[in-house]
Parts: C-alpha cells; structure tokens; sequence
C-alpha cells in the first residue's frame, strides 16, 4: 500500500466517523472533552480529588460514543477516566420535540 493509498484510506475514515458523529449527536446530552479522546454521553459525574499532588480528576461517563476512528465499535455502556489534566464537560443545548 502506497502513502497517497493510506492517506487517502485515513480520509475516507475520517470522513465516515464525521458524519456518524452528526448522526448520533442528538442521542446525547453532554460532550466531554479529555487529552486523549472526545466522548458524547448522556450521564458524567465528575470528582476531583484535590488529596493529590498534582490534582487528579475522575470522569465515570455513562451511555456513551467515542470519537476514534480506529475503534470497531464506538457506542460504550460506560467508561471511566482518570486524568491529571484538563478536562471540559459541556451539557448540550435541549433538543426540541
């Protein structure tokens, strides 16, 4: 396989997990933002545990989808993070019936 056949594979993935994403979006309340990877859930409890030195942060993410387009299957009954980084968690605008 070529680079310009990878790169061009790459794209088309790319491309397919942008377009599930807009697809499933609606499903989902919340985004949440880590270094490593971009989730949408419908439940995120957050603890920060500040006994630590640095700061830890614990994220239990419940009914979730996963942005990697190398993952098979990117809808997860639950994930658990735990980061001594950043982390944004955003509630998504009220969808409207």
């Amino acid at each position: 396989m070529s680079e310009e056949d990878l790169e061009r594979y790459e794209a088309e993935i790319e491309l397919a997990l942008v377009q599930e994403y807009r697809a499933v979006l609606p499903m989902f309340a919340y985004v949440v933002e880590t270094e490593r990877r971009f989730y949408l859930a419908n439940e995120v409890s957050m603890t920060v545990r500040s006994d630590t030195s640095p700061t830890c942060i614990e994220l239990e993410v419940t009914d979730a989808w996963v942005w990697d387009m190398y993952r098979p299957a990117r809808f997860v009954p639950s994930v658990r993070v735990v980061t001594f980084r950043d982390v944004n968690v955003e509630r998504l605008p009220e969808k409207e019936l």
